[in-house]
């Protein structure tokens, strides 16, 4: 099992930030039915006072679960994806995005 860390960078502007969020509103209900997919979820910062809290702006995070990487990689070609990235081309600075497994074996 895997888990996807996507960090995106927005581009400034509450126009841009919408239409990402907007697009993995519409894209979120269909990769989870992909064969493979164990998790598909978007996070945003918290708004609090916390003074240890880091809030980089115009940033959101994906957390995905994947059976395989043949599944991320099959993932990333549905046409769904391909429709999404045309979606949010203009609005996406950068993303960087790891592929995690356990550090520590839990039996």
């Amino acid at each position: 099992m895997l888990t996807v860390i996507a960090e995106i960078q927005i581009k400034e502007g509450s126009a841009h930030y919408e239409t990402v969020l907007n697009a993995f509103r519409q894209v979120t209900p269909l990769v989870l039915q992909e064969i493979g997919c164990f998790g598909y979820e978007l996070y945003i910062d918290q708004d609090s006072n916390a003074s240890f809290q880091y809030k980089p702006c115009n940033s959101i995070i994906m957390f995905e679960k994947w059976q395989s990487l043949a599944h991320l990689e099959q993932h990333m070609q549905t046409p769904h994806m391909q429709e999404f990235q045309t979606l949010v081309k203009d609005a996406i600075q950068d993303t960087k995005i790891r592929i995690m497994q356990l550090g520590l074996n839990h039996n």
